[in-house]
């Protein structure tokens, strides 16, 4: 027996030992007091098993014929074999075939010419409070686009915005989102408005792990002496400023 079939002799069994009265099975099972009247009479002429549907292990009436089936089987492997569920259901619709885009799909996995897709897990991120005063929390990106209509090459916008006010404090075009350029604009950026509690990058930031050298100041390369790690949250101003 199914569940729902053991919850229903259990109802029907209290009934019977009159400590269920009927109008309460009925509100339990969500049927009407006289569907419990013949559940209750099925019960006593053949026990748990009058409660079991009669339809169990029988064909669904609403079953497609067989000999259409397989119409739609040879239809598909000659015709339609690289057609989706929903074209194809389009398809049989024009030959007179009327059939549900699930009944197609199911169709078309059983003659293996289509295969299931795996339903992607969904990742729910928890939203993050903004911070409560400006200046605690700046996030930067770079955003690459043809900002000046072809007039001039394609260049990037560095961004800083407040987090807790969304407010725009410094924008600045560069010719590419580079490191040194982050280290340029954050200490243009500080000499402006003082130092933030927290800078934060996307995962994406343009902060590489390997030696790095670059013409900055006064023309003379600079060369790491070992890899500088920036992390997403911290001490971009600390390597800007250094």
């Amino acid at each position: 027996m199914s569940q729902p079939e053991l919850t229903r002799l259990e109802v029907i069994q209290r009934v019977k030992r009159k400590t269920l009265k009927q109008h309460q099975a009925a509100e339990l099972l969500s049927l009407s007091v006289r569907q419990i009247k013949r559940l209750c009479k099925a019960y006593q002429g053949t026990g748990a098993a009058g409660l079991i549907s009669k339809r169990r292990g029988q064909p669904s009436n609403n079953r497609l014929p067989e000999k259409t089936m397989n119409k739609v089987r040879r239809l598909l492997r000659a015709r339609y074999y690289d057609f989706g569920p929903t074209l194809a259901a389009e398809k049989l619709a024009l030959e007179g075939l009327s059939l549900s885009v699930e009944t197609v799909r199911q169709l078309l996995i059983g003659e293996g010419l289509w295969k299931a897709k795996r339903v992607r897990r969904v990742v729910i991120h928890q939203l993050r409070e903004r911070r409560a005063r400006l200046g605690e929390l700046v996030q930067i990106d770079g955003s690459p686009h043809d900002w000046f209509e072809r007039r001039a090459p394609k260049c990037t916008l560095l961004v800083f915005v407040d987090d807790a006010t969304s407010r725009l404090m410094y924008l600045q075009f560069v010719d590419a989102e580079t490191t040194f350029n982050y280290f340029a604009a954050v200490r243009s950026y500080l000499t402006q408005f003082g130092n933030a509690l927290a800078l934060y990058s996307d995962k994406f930031g343009r902060f590489p792990s390997k030696y790095a050298q670059s013409a900055v100041g006064d023309g003379t390369d600079t060369v790491w002496p070992r890899p500088q790690r920036v992390r997403h949250r911290t001490h971009l101003c600390a390597l800007a400023a250094g």
